[in-house]
């Protein structure tokens, strides 16, 4: 096994287990414990992983938000598929939002080019991407840029949208779990993706695996205002069948 393929088995297991023990993963992975120990190293240096007293935690089980690169790295395939299955969402023509993130950035790689769509964005960098569209009309929300995730909020941002009305938003979240809702950490992100949801005949949530079951600090939207949740085939049948029982349409890319 190469190191770059043990890494991603220790992430998968952190992440379906919920914590890795250094001495575990060495007898499991038939490896030393200094190597263990210098994956461990690399995966918390990519923003994925954090170190404890004998082994790591993933990120999102402590309620900490990797920045923009580090979780552009990861789960690259699922974000990809997701992203594939939510073109199928995209409307012939009229408007939508793409909210800031990983999965929606890539989503906006694959719009395409024989559609006359206008375009939402709260984030510089997808917009910078779609701006090369001929066909798009895109339009970037104002705000204050956030240095963890490059989206705009504040005031800038959530203004225009109480005089938008769109046809889909393609939402992102940190968390979505039966007892909370949609959740995320920042207090001011959560409120312009509030804003977003209720800009929308439609809200359709791309989030993979590791979100589901999860809750951050801000809730942004409840179950109910979900009417679609792509995720990846890795996603947890027990969760999702628990969102399944609470009235959310769930379908694994």
């Amino acid at each position: 096994m190469y190191a770059e393929e043990r890494q991603q088995e220790i992430l998968r297991i952190a992440r379906d287990v919920g914590r890795v023990e250094v001495a575990g993963l060495a007898d499991g992975l038939n490896v030393t414990s200094e190597t263990i120990r210098r994956d461990l190293t690399i995966l918390e240096r990519a923003g994925v992983l954090r170190r404890v007293h004998g082994g790591a935690i993933p990120v999102e089980r402590l309620g900490f938000e990797p920045a923009l690169a580090a979780r552009d790295a990861v789960l690259i395939e699922e974000k990809e598929r997701i992203a594939k299955l939510a073109l199928s969402e995209v409307p012939e023509e009229g408007a939508i939002i793409l909210d800031a993130g990983t999965t929606t950035a890539r989503l906006a790689q694959l719009l395409p080019v024989d559609r006359e769509l206008t375009v939402v964005v709260n984030s510089p960098v997808i917009a910078t991407t779609l701006g090369t569209y001929a066909n798009l009309n895109v339009l970037l929300l104002g705000g204050r840029v956030r240095g963890k995730t490059l989206a705009t909020v504040d005031d800038w941002a959530l203004s225009p949208l109480a005089d938008l009305y769109v046809d889909v938003a393609f939402i992102g979240t940190n968390g979505i779990s039966v007892e909370r809702g949609l959740t995320t950490p920042d207090p001011s992100e959560a409120a312009v993706k509030r804003a977003m949801v209720r800009a929308a005949r439609r809200t359709v949530v791309v989030a993979d695996h590791t979100k589901l079951g999860n809750d951050y600090l801000a809730r942004f939207a409840e179950l109910a205002d979900v009417d679609l949740l792509i995720t990846d085939s890795r996603a947890d049948l027990d969760l999702v069948g628990d969102l399944e029982s609470a009235g959310v349409r769930v379908v694994r890319a």
